[in-house]
Formats: C-alpha cells, sequence, structure tokens
C-alpha cells in the first residue's frame, strides 16, 4: 500500500511539474506577443504623429502608416513622373509641384530649388495662423465675414485685415515654426516699396511646405495646432471656392469628388509680364485621397502660368487613380 501510493504521488508530482511547464511557457509567449503587438502600435503612432507634423519627404518617399494608424493602401507609382514630368519640361518658366498620398502616406516632389512668392496662397496661412490663436469661438461675426471673403474670394482687403490680426509676419511665422514648415518666410512689408500689390503676396515658400499647412487641416496628428472645429470651418471655405476661381489642382477632378483648393496669382513686376501662378488643395474621392501644390513663376501671362498648372494637375489625378 506504501509502494503504490509513494507511486501515485510520484505521478501527481511529474503532472504537477508538466503544467507549470505549459503555464510558464505559455505566460513567456503570451508576454512576448503582448511586447511585439505593443511594440508595433507605439512604433505606427510614432509614425503617424511624425508624418503628420514633419515636413514631407523627398521623392518617392516610402509607403508609411496611413492616416490614424491605419494600415497603408499598396504603393503607388510616382505621379509626378512620366508625362507629368515631361509635359512640365516642355513649359516656359520654372515649375515646381509637391503630391502627399492620404492613403499610403507616400510624397513626391517635381524639382526643387530657390523659393517661390506665395501670392493668395498665403491666405491659407493667414488664416490657419488667426485660429490657432482663438479658434472659431475666437472669431468676431466681423471676422468671419472677411474669411469668408478672404478664402472665397481671394479679397486683398479682408486679407490685410486678417493678416494683422493674425500678428502679421510674426504671429505667421511662429504658426508655421509650430506647424513645421521649413522653408516659408512671411513678407517683412505689406505695403513695400515699388510694389503696388499687398506685399503679404510676397511671402516666399516651397509647394511641400504647403502640403505641411494642409495636414494640418487633413492630418492634424495626435497633437493638432486646429481644433476639429477649426479645422472643419478651414475646409468649409476651401471648399465653397468662388466658380471662376476653381482651376488649378481641381482641373480634371469629376464633380462629386471632394475639392478644398486656394489658388494665387500675382504679376511680380509692373508690367504684368512675370507672372507668379500658384494653386494648393486637397482632393478626396473616386478612390483617391491626395494633397498637391503646384507653383509656376517666370511665366509672360497669368492664363498660360494656369494652363500649365490645369494640364499638370489633370495627370495627376489620372496617375493616382
Amino acid at each position: 500500500m506504501v509502494s503504490a501510493g509513494r507511486a501515485v504521488a510520484g505521478v501527481a508530482v511529474t503532472v504537477a511539474a508538466a503544467l507549470v511547464l505549459v503555464i510558464g511557457l505559455f505566460i513567456v509567449l503570451r508576454g512576448r506577443g503582448g511586447d511585439s503587438a505593443a511594440g508595433a502600435a507605439g512604433t505606427g503612432g510614432a509614425a503617424a504623429i511624425a508624418g503628420a507634423s514633419g515636413g514631407p519627404s523627398g521623392s518617392a518617399a516610402g509607403a508609411a502608416l496611413g492616416p490614424q494608424g491605419s494600415s497603408p493602401g499598396a504603393p503607388r507609382a510616382n505621379p509626378l513622373s512620366g508625362a507629368a514630368a515631361a509635359w512640365v519640361a516642355g513649359r516656359s518658366g520654372t515649375v515646381r509641384a509637391a503630391v502627399y498620398d492620404v492613403t499610403t502616406g507616400q510624397s513626391w516632389r517635381l524639382g526643387d530649388g530657390p523659393v517661390q512668392a506665395e501670392a493668395s496662397v498665403v491666405k491659407l496661412d493667414i488664416l490657419e495662423a488667426l485660429l490657432a490663436r482663438g479658434g472659431v469661438s475666437g472669431l468676431s461675426a466681423a471676422d468671419k465675414s472677411l474669411a469668408r471673403s478672404m478664402i472665397e474670394d481671394s479679397d486683398n482687403d479682408a486679407a490685410t485685415s486678417l493678416w494683422d490680426e493674425a500678428g502679421g509676419a510674426v504671429g505667421l511665422a511662429a504658426y508655421n515654426d509650430r506647424a513645421g514648415l521649413t522653408r516659408t518666410a512671411p513678407s517683412a512689408c505689406v505695403t513695400c516699396a515699388g510694389f503696388p500689390w499687398p506685399g503679404w503676396g510676397l511671402t516666399t515658400t516651397v509647394p511641400y511646405d504647403q502640403l505641411v499647412l494642409l495636414r494640418q487641416l487633413v492630418l492634424p496628428g495626435e497633437r493638432p495646432l486646429l481644433s476639429h472645429a477649426a479645422r472643419s470651418y478651414a475646409l468649409s471655405l476651401l471648399e465653397h471656392i468662388a466658380l471662376g476661381q476653381r482651376w488649378g489642382v481641381s482641373a480634371g477632378v469629376p464633380a462629386g469628388v471632394k475639392v478644398a483648393l486656394k489658388n494665387g496669382w500675382l504679376p511680380l513686376d509692373g508690367v504684368n509680364s512675370n507672372w507668379q501662378v500658384n494653386s494648393v488643395g486637397w482632393i478626396s474621392g473616386d478612390g483617391r485621397d491626395y494633397l498637391i501644390a503646384v507653383f509656376s513663376t517666370g511665366t509672360a501671362t497669368e492664363k498660360y502660368g494656369i494652363q500649365t498648372i490645369n494640364h499638370l494637375s489633370q495627370l495627376v489625378w489620372s496617375a493616382m487613380r
């Protein structure tokens, strides 16, 4: 009896030891799995924050996490190469462009080099800087009327009033620094010697800096500079541009697709022979979701610059399908 009891006890010990081993192994494996998942989530969060707050990368960046940490779509080919690059090469003047794919996190640039004047595209920067100070609730009824005129109708007097209210060059520079713009310099004068137009139009920038501004509205990240209400308000204005100004990055985009844009046009000399023509915006719908900025300078007429941007934007729309 003693021998049988010892045998049973021995079996019990062996079974218990085996159970302890299995449980321990399960805990270890689960712990590793948890660490791995946490690491992936942490990396994704950091990538999303960096992508939303930093400037767009150089040409044909690889795919990254999409908005809100979602899985990226299949990488796209560079929409600014091929037909787009060939079109620009055959045009006079200097054309620079940048595109950011919201779905894949890819970004591309067409050319780089010296900064160009913003013209009325700076009105987007004025609006964001103003909203960052007090949000929509901080705008008076008069401010909202001015903002609507400045964005939807591109009214210059309204822009001058809101430029001052946003803190002028100092206020815009401070906002741009927080937003992550690296090559944008607000104009030091509003009334500039020898220049008949409002001086804020001489604020200089590059297309990929403008994508950073647009991302503050579309992909603000985990620490947005603008409230949800402010972003919605700004986009509502950009989506209701006057009919005569719906050219540029909206070219080739069919009805029913969301378009939020701001255009700018400015003669840089007194005889209207050196035109700066720009267009920036967000295009979303029909299988596309991207930010785009195109700048053109050194053309003899405003019409020529618009034609250049229109056709380039049509090519990008087609390439992004």
